[in-house]
């Protein structure tokens, strides 16, 4: 099965370990640990949400 990374829109084979958060209920998966952290830092920005910003 594959996602599409939000951050780049590449397509990223779902495997166990891939970089992977949740946020307001969905798992996002990634195609590498960069991807991750900018999705981490600000995930209403390639989410389109509109509530801010997730608290770790």
């Amino acid at each position: 099965m594959s996602k599409k990374d939000p951050v780049c829109g590449m397509d990223v084979d779902v495997a166990p370990g891939s970089p992977r958060s949740t946020f307001q209920g969905a798992i996002f998966v990634f195609c590498s640990d960069a991807c991750k952290r900018s999705f981490d830092a600000d995930p209403a920005r390639y989410t389109g949400a509109t509530h801010g910003r997730a608290h770790h």
